[in-house]
């Protein structure tokens, strides 16, 4: 397993920022004066925040040339925003989350030394008593990040399998992500990476951030990339997380 850490601005492509450049070339003087910004990390952000680029992305017809993690941040970034979450390193990793989860592959819970992956969240929990410190501060994130990613892109369904079958509801899910993220949040390796002040805001305000990336689900469900986030949703139907 390996840890997801707050560095999805760090990939954007050169696709990605010709279509930054597109996007914003009313704006600016020049495509030089505009890379110039883009190289700088303060005057980057704020490029990043601009509501015309935003607007682009969303409003763009045909193909979408841009790599998963520029696609993710943008339209997290926005949302976090209007939540009341304005710390970006905590929407970069939320895109980074999105971009690994939306491959099937990522997704996957296998802890080490285990024969094969853990599918049920009380699988991962089971896992926990007997892990070492570094695998358990594993699959505490994973549970974390599995958890707000499901509820954050898929919660009618979650809705409808609670309603119709028994499963774990909505509340359920938000129980399990913010108390992990709070536990993750104090592991020596947390601030390793940089992910304690993260965790602290995502175990605080899990609710919001999940409402957030409510808004999200229907357009992220349509984004095909590798197998896709339907295969995702039909992986994790089919074990029922």
């Amino acid at each position: 397993m390996n840890v997801i850490i707050s560095n999805c601005r760090m990939q954007f492509t050169a696709e990605d920022i010709d279509f930054i450049l597109e996007a914003l070339r009313p704006k600016v003087d020049s495509s030089d004066c505009l890379v110039k910004l883009l190289a700088d990390e303060e005057t980057r952000d704020q490029v990043l925040d601009d509501d015309s680029l935003f607007r682009a992305v969303l409003e763009h017809r045909g193909c979408l040339k841009v790599s998963s993690h520029f696609y993710f941040y943008i339209l997290v970034r926005q949302v976090l925003r209007k939540s009341g979450i304005e710390d970006r390193s905590v929407s970069d990793y939320v895109a980074e989350v999105l971009t690994e989860f939306s491959r099937l592959e990522r997704m996957q819970c296998v802890p080490k030394g285990q024969a094969g992956p853990l599918n049920y969240f009380f699988e991962m929990i089971s896992a926990l008593q007997n892990a070492d410190d570094t695998t358990g501060f594993y699959i505490r994130t994973h549970i974390g990040n599995q958890s707000l990613f499901m509820s954050g892109i898929f919660p009618e369904r979650i809705r409808y399998r609670a309603e119709r079958r028994g499963a774990p509801d909505l509340k359920y899910y938000e129980e399990i992500g913010r108390m992990n993220y709070r536990v993750a949040r104090d592991h020596r390796l947390a601030r390793k990476y940089d992910l304690d002040g993260i965790f602290d805001v995502l175990s605080e305000r899990f609710h919001d951030t999940r409402r957030a990336l409510n808004d999200l689900g229907e357009r992220l469900i349509t984004l095909h990339e590798d197998r896709g986030i339907n295969a995702v949703l039909d992986h994790s139907l089919k074990f029922g997380i």
